[in-house]
């Protein structure tokens, strides 16, 4: 954006601003957009690069944010199977020891 003008674009979450202008930087350099950028003056790079360093920084964010519904889905339900196993009277850590099972000890007959 040049020096001087005004956005709209305004993050939805005002303490997030300097995490994305971080993200911004680091995703332009991962691309290897031309290093004028660092300057903070974005004027002589492409509007199909700085398109780019947009576009990957969404796609990064939904994988983010689909990474964390996953988590999410997953502690809910072993939470659930947990709830259940307990309800229905099932200890939550078996009581076995390692080499005790009476399929594998010959000296139980």
């Amino acid at each position: 954006m040049a020096q001087g003008s005004s956005t709209s674009n305004k993050p939805v979450i005002a303490q997030a601003y300097n995490a994305l202008e971080q993200f911004k930087y680091e995703v332009a350099n991962e691309l290897g957009i031309n290093s004028e950028f660092q300057t903070g003056y974005w004027g002589n790079i492409s509007s199909r690069e700085c398109g780019a360093v947009g576009g990957h920084m969404v796609r990064r964010m939904i994988a983010a944010a689909e990474q964390s519904l996953i988590d999410q889905a997953t502690a809910t339900v072993k939470s659930q199977f947990a709830q259940s196993l307990k309800g229905a009277g099932f200890p939550l850590e078996p009581d076995v020891k390692a080499g005790t099972s009476s399929a594998h000890n010959k000296n139980e007959y």
